[in-house]
């Protein structure tokens, strides 16, 4: 017999025979009718678990991680308001179920039932995935995450307090409202678990409200791996900033009393708490998993003992609340009841192809309320002593800190985060002086983690802010891609575009820093954004155009919710001169604040018909430079900036191509840049001649190597007679 079916049939008999754990139940914490709402909660969890199974094997479920043995997650969504945010462990099915009673919605079995089978009618996911999740429910879905919800959690948290004064026009986060999530006792070991938590304390001791109730759910082991005994304890028992509780999940009533205490303290001191929850873990990790292949038998079936089902019938025979034979009748009801619905699942409609599969990878636009921006009045004395040389050429740096500037007055929802944002006035002097002029509420300055800078923007996206991360260095996203990869651009296509996370991050990136850093300062790869669907990738090169995309990218994130990358060529922040020294001419005035760049837009410069140089950031100042040097040898060029690396203008590219040959010059990779992707839109086009030079599949040097792999101003004007000497022979 599986262990599925043990444990079934040992729960018919103990409760036939009153044959309940040992102890006593402490019955004070529920009445009656809460008692056995939880315990339906529980028996409704545990029936679709098995259901589950019994689907896949007939072909009609996918999916069978299940929830058996941490039903006492119920009284969770018993403790909890129902418009308290709630980032769920994949084992919480009890939690939704109770929060969906609790808020009087009875569709939560056929619900679920939808998800089993990749339903389109699924209301959580359309299809796409076994979620636990639900708009009306404030859940946002989560997959098998282990630890990436819990950087957003905090941030959710965050976006409670700021909205108290600060509330945006999207806000959905009640004022008084606390966020939690939940997680196994293995994940707490995770480094995103442990960046989280002590994000959190960080906050919290710096006297910064952050209303927020952590929820390890303990049942002493992850996968096949077991936690040391006592080993959750005795790392969050004493952590600073962080309140602890501990409660046994196997009893819902000790359980809803733990959870009730631990929420009321959150809710009241407006702090991070930790609630230690003990559980067990029935079945295995999941439905192939056979748990006696790495566990001894006996230590099985001690777990088995302690299911929590059987803890609740005894509480509610002692309790007065039930009988034994009603609580299993009411258990063996269920599991009919939910078989008898799963059949409706047989010929429940399926996402049939790829374009309905893809039709939520780009959230539904929003209606947002329109502005004139702020008075000239407001205007001058924010920017203060810079009015006097806003009309003046200004290099990049200087003109996206104006584009900051602007954004933040006239959208009192934008907000900034980051390492040295702040005081220190970001990477490069980039966000100098917003601090001191808009706050340190809107302008913070975060902790050394780039996941928790990340998570912090997802959480408050979810509250309606718009967030605008800085990542000091392309380098340094790279230990915290998957909140991008992950979460943020997840949420949309998990959730059938009824959760989204807008915001633009900003990121100082890519090479050409002289003898500075090595590869932790420049970096040259974007192949790990590039492959993520749905995100936004832009990369200007002169400082005009950065405040205008800048600006796109903003409404991108707040029209369209959009995820948007803005990445800023580091070495060409400082830029001034062009051809030679003190000819100014990399330096741009500053465009208009109703001005933007588009989309689908390139840049187009010079009408030369011998060769089109299509390329981007420091390649595109390299391009004009060989563009002067190529016009001297009697080759005329046109450099066609991309500005926008996804999606790819095609179009626009296409056209501003024309019938010229084509040299891609691309400052990343030859394995993994956008040469790839650009010659393959060459060669599916039809361009009859066309080339790449690339940088070296290498990192990048401290010293006077700087530029030794990348492309240079005179190897783009030698690729260029090259390629024009193949045209000719």
């Amino acid at each position: 017999m599986d262990r599925v079916s043990i444990v079934h049939e040992n729960f018919l008999r103990r409760v036939a025979a009153e044959d309940f754990p040992v102890g006593e139940t402490d019955v004070s914490a529920l009445d009656a009718d809460e008692a056995l709402g939880l315990y339906r909660a529980q028996v409704l969890s545990r029936a679709l678990d098995l259901q589950s199974r019994v689907m896949q094997k007939a072909g009609q479920g996918f999916y069978t991680i299940g929830s058996s043995g941490h039903e006492g997650m119920a009284a969770l969504g018993h403790a909890l308001r129902v418009d308290d945010i709630a980032f769920l462990h994949y084992r919480d099915a009890a939690f939704q179920i109770a929060r969906a009673a609790k808020a009087g919605q009875p569709e939560m079995m056929r619900d679920m039932l939808l998800s089993f089978a990749c339903s389109v009618e699924d209301p959580t996911s359309g299809g796409r995935h076994k979620v636990l999740g639900s708009r009306s429910l404030m859940i946002p879905p989560q997959t098998s995450t282990i630890a990436s919800h819990l950087p957003k959690a905090v941030g959710a948290a965050h976006a409670i307090t700021l909205a108290r004064r600060n509330r945006p026009e999207h806000a959905i986060l009640a004022r008084d409202g606390i966020a939690m999530c939940s997680f196994g006792d293995a994940s707490l070991n995770h480094s995103t678990a442990q960046g989280a938590i002590n994000a959190a304390g960080w906050t919290a001791v710096q006297g910064i409200p952050l209303p927020l109730l952590f929820v390890c759910e303990d049942n002493g082991i992850g996968i096949s791996t077991k936690t040391p005994t006592g080993w959750v304890k005795a790392t969050m028992s004493a952590r600073p900033g962080v309140e602890y509780f501990e409660a046994d999940g196997l009893d819902i009533f000790a359980a809803a009393r733990g959870a009730q205490q631990a929420a009321d303290w959150v809710r009241t001191h407006r702090k991070p708490a930790f609630l230690h929850l003990r559980t067990v873990r029935l079945y295995g990790h999941a439905g192939p998993d056979v748990v006696t292949s790495y566990l001894p038998r006996s230590e099985v079936e001690a777990d088995e003992a302690h299911d929590p089902l059987l803890y609740s019938a005894r509480g509610l025979v002692a309790s007065g609340a039930a009988t034994a034979a009603q609580a299993l009748a009411l258990y063996t009801d269920t599991l009919e009841e939910v078989a008898q619905a799963a059949q409706e699942m047989v010929d429940t409609p399926r996402l049939r192809n790829a374009a309905e599969v893809m039709a939520s990878l780009i959230p539904p636009r929003r209606e947002v309320a329109s502005g004139n921006g702020p008075s000239v009045e407001r205007r001058a004395e924010v920017f203060g002593s810079d009015m006097a040389q806003i009309d003046q050429p200004q290099p990049m740096s200087r003109l996206i800190n104006w584009a900051l500037h602007d954004l933040m007055l006239e959208y009192p929802e934008t907000l900034l985060m980051g390492e040295d944002v702040g005081r220190k006035g970001g990477n490069y002097g980039v966000t100098q002086k917003l601090h001191s002029r808009f706050g340190p509420a809107r302008v913070i300055d975060t902790l050394l983690d780039e996941q928790s800078i990340l998570g912090l923007a997802i959480g408050l996206a979810h509250n309606g802010f718009i967030p605008m991360p800085e990542i000091q260095f392309l380098a340094y996203l790279h230990n915290a891609e998957d909140q991008l990869r992950g979460e943020a651009a997840t949420l949309p296509f998990f959730s059938n575009g009824q959760w989204s996370n807008p915001m633009v991050v900003r990121i100082s990136a890519l090479g050409y820093q002289k003898g500075f850093g090595g590869h932790f300062h420049n970096d040259n790869s974007l192949a790990v954004l590039r492959d993520i669907p749905g995100l936004i990738i832009a990369c200007p090169s002169t400082g005009d155009d950065a405040a205008l995309m800048l600006r796109e990218c903003h409404r991108l994130a707040r029209e369209e919710q959009r995820v948007v990358i803005f990445v800023e060529p580091i070495a060409l922040y400082p830029m001034r001169d062009l051809l030679e020294a003190g000819d100014g001419g990399w330096m741009r005035r500053y465009p208009a604040p109703d001005q933007r760049i588009a989309l689908d837009c390139v840049g187009v410069h010079g009408d030369g018909d011998d060769l089109a140089i299509v390329t981007y950031g420091n390649g595109h100042y390299l391009s004009r430079q060989a563009q002067h040097d190529l016009s001297a040898l009697g080759v005329a060029v046109r450099v066609i900036d991309l500005r926008w690396l996804a999606p790819m203008p095609e179009d626009a590219l296409l056209e501003a191509i024309g019938s010229r040959p084509v040299l891609i010059v691309d400052e990343c990779r030859r394995t993994g840049g956008q040469a790839e992707a650009l010659m393959a839109v060459m060669a599916e086009a039809g361009v009859k001649q066309f080339a790449r030079l690339t940088a070296e599949d290498s990192f990048i040097a401290t010293g006077p190597a700087y530029g030794a792999t990348l492309p240079s101003r005179s190897g783009i004007v030698a690729a260029a007679q090259a390629l024009l000497a193949q045209k000719t022979d």
